[in-house]
């Protein structure tokens, strides 16, 4: 377990060194309001799930970033910050919110911001997001900064982030995947956005994004809800939000794209009068079992692919169809 006890027995840094660490992390900062020679810092960097975790704290009683400071290094993702120990004030957007131990905010890193602290001893512990993959769980461009003091998902979170990355060498990519989608899942709980009109106008736009994201991909049979959520950079439980509020799932779409396709190839077959295999139809629709796409174009169409083209009605179900 990585505590803030192991933290502090970490190396101090000094002044240049501490900055120049910080800035091939996480991008240019700089620290102000404290002579260099008088200054102390710590940083630890780890790997969670795929994500950059950072343990950072000094002795400094500013840490800026400038209009200049994004221009050279034109980092583009957000952070979700931590206050560990100390209290600070973050100052972003013309917006200005205080933390406390236990408190986390979202700031953005493509954009100035100003960490204040009054004594100058603070330990925040961050995670790196990128843009695209908060936009699309939190259904909109956040506000930042924002900040949320005793959210309930935000214990689970820090827990995540304090356990995490012990033996990530030996987690499976599927596993790690689904860790991501966990991560954004309760950030999503954390930081959902408050303008509903807003939310709407962009979740219209990724709810469109993942339907071609299905039409894309409906022919591969291995091809399900949690891809889906993959490739859109969402978790899964906001999927199917996003299906539920349209009183679908993404099962049921999936299977109408293909259902749709096949009954596309059958009419042409017909209409070619070629002698392709119904059961070759099924699999290049993505049905992985000639079963199951029977059973399921007769629950949609009400009749079997062998009728819906004029043929003559299989003898058996589970028998593939020439």
């Amino acid at each position: 377990m990585h505590s803030s006890g192991d933290f502090l027995s970490t190396p101090n840094l000094d002044y240049e060194t501490w900055r120049d660490v910080v800035r091939s992390i996480c991008g240019r900062y700089t620290p102000g309001g404290i002579e260099p020679k008088t200054f102390s810092g710590r940083l630890r960097l780890r790997s969670i799930c795929g994500f950059r975790a950072v343990d950072l704290s000094s002795n400094a009683h500013r840490l800026e970033r400038t209009h200049q400071d994004i221009r050279v290094d034109a980092v583009d993702h957000y952070y979700a910050i931590f206050q560990m120990t100390g209290q600070s004030r973050i100052i972003q957007n013309d917006r200005i919110v205080e933390l406390t131990v236990g408190d986390v905010a979202l700031v953005d890193a493509g954009r100035p911001v100003t960490y204040l602290t009054e004594k100058g001893s603070n330990h925040w512990r961050s995670l790196q997001l990128p843009r695209r993959s908060l936009f699309s769980n939190l259904g909109l461009e956040p506000r930042c900064p924002s900040r949320r003091s005793g959210a309930a998902a935000a214990r689970p979170l820090r827990q995540l982030l304090q356990d995490g990355g012990e033996d990530e060498q030996s987690i499976s990519v599927s596993a790690n995947a689904y860790m991501r989608l966990v991560f954004y899942d309760l950030l999503g709980a954390i930081f959902a956005p408050s303008d509903p009109e807003g939310a709407s106008r962009h979740t219209d736009r990724l709810f469109a994004r993942i339907c071609d994201i299905i039409k894309d991909h409906f022919a591969d049979p291995d091809f399900g809800p949690c891809d889906v959520a993959a490739e859109a950079g969402i978790s899964l439980r906001y999927l199917q939000k996003l299906f539920t509020a349209r009183n679908s799932t993404c099962s049921h779409f999936m299977h109408s794209v293909r259902l749709d396709h096949a009954a596309s190839l059958l009419k042409r077959r017909a209409f070619l009068k070629t002698s392709q295999p119904i059961s070759e139809i099924a699999y290049a629709s993505g049905f992985g079992d000639y079963t199951n796409f029977n059973r399921k174009f007769r629950r949609r169409f009400g009749h079997t692919p062998r009728a819906h083209v004029g043929g003559i009605e299989p003898l058996a179900d589970n028998s593939p169809e020439r």
